[in-house]
C-alpha cells in the first residue's frame, strides 16, 4: 500500500457475515468505550446485547479486526501470562507466556491469513446447553456462566469430562473449548482477564477490541476456516479462498 492510499477500515466477523452494524464512527466509539481503541482480538465473532429497558445482561467480548492482525501471537503470550501465573519467592508473578496455554489461539492459513480464535460469549451458549450434568440448586450445570462477566466457566468438582461442551462449540460455533489432554475437562474459555483483557491491552497493532453492549443481538460467530476462506478470497482472489473451506 502506498503512502497516498487510505488505510483500510475495520474488517471483522460482522463484515464477513454480511451483518448490519453501526457505521465506522459508532464502531470506533464502541471499541474505545470497551477499553481498547481499534483492535482485533479473537477469531472474529461478535455477539453482544445492549442493556435495554428490560435490563438484559450486557455481554462483552473480544472482537478481531483482520485488516490489522499480523499474526504476531503477542495476544497468546499475554493471555497465558495473565491466566497462568507462577509463584516466585512466595510472590505471585505473571507466567512465562507459553502460547500453548493461551485462551486465544491464532490459526495460520495458506495463502497467508491469520485468524485469532477466542470464545465469543454466545448468548445462547450451546456449550452450556450441551452439558449433561444436572443443574444444582443455583441452576448451574458443570459448565456455567460467570454471574459478573458472563464468561463460560467449568466446575471441575462436577464435570464428568464427557467432552460434550467442546463438541458443541466445535460443531456450532468456533471451537474455542479445548479438552485437557490428561483429564478431558474443558479449557481455553476466555476469562476476559477479570474485565481487562490483556490480549487487547498488549496487541501492538490495535487488532483487538474489548466490546461491551451496543449490538443488535444477532450472533456473528464463524469458524476459523470460514473466516480464512473469506479473507483469502478478499485479499488474494476467489480462486484462492475456496480451498480453505
Amino acid at each position: 500500500m502506498s503512502a497516498s492510499e487510505p488505510s483500510p477500515g475495520p474488517l471483522t466477523a460482522l463484515d464477513l457475515c454480511g451483518g448490519v452494524r453501526a457505521d465506522r464512527r459508532d464502531f470506533i466509539r464502541l471499541a474505545a468505550w470497551g477499553g481498547a481503541g481499534l483492535a482485533v482480538g479473537h477469531f472474529g465473532a461478535r455477539t453482544l446485547w445492549a442493556q435495554g429497558p428490560s435490563r438484559q445482561p450486557v455481554y462483552a467480548m473480544i472482537l478481531v479486526d483482520y485488516n490489522r492482525c499480523t499474526g504476531c501471537r503477542t495476544c497468546e503470550a499475554a493471555c497465558a501470562q495473565f491466566n497462568h501465573p507462577v509463584t516466585v519467592d512466595g510472590e505471585e508473578q505473571r507466567g512465562l507466556g507459553n502460547p500453548s496455554l493461551s485462551n486465544i489461539r491464532v490459526h495460520a492459513f495458506n495463502p497467508d491469513a491469520d485468524v485469532p480464535v477466542v470464545c465469543v460469549m454466545c448468548r445462547d451458549n450451546p456449550c452450556v446447553a450441551a452439558c449433561p450434568v444436572e443443574p444444582d440448586a443455583e441452576g448451574r450445570r458443570a459448565l456455567y456462566r460467570d454471574p459478573v462477566l458472563l464468561t463460560v466457566r467449568n466446575d471441575p468438582s462436577r464435570c464428568i469430562a464427557c467432552g460434550a461442551c467442546a463438541e458443541a462449540c466445535r460443531a456450532h460455533r468456533v471451537g474455542a473449548i479445548i479438552p485437557n489432554r490428561e483429564t478431558n475437562r474443558p479449557e481455553r474459555m476466555c476469562t476476559l482477564c477479570g474485565g481487562d483483557p490483556q490480549c487487547v491491552a498488549l496487541c501492538p497493532y490495535g487488532a483487538l477490541s474489548y466490546i461491551k453492549g451496543g449490538l443488535d443481538g444477532r450472533h456473528y460467530a464463524l469458524p476459523p476456516e470460514r473466516i480464512a476462506a473469506e479473507l483469502i478470497a478478499r485479499w488474494y482472489g476467489p480462486a484462492q479462498g475456496g480451498d480453505v473451506r
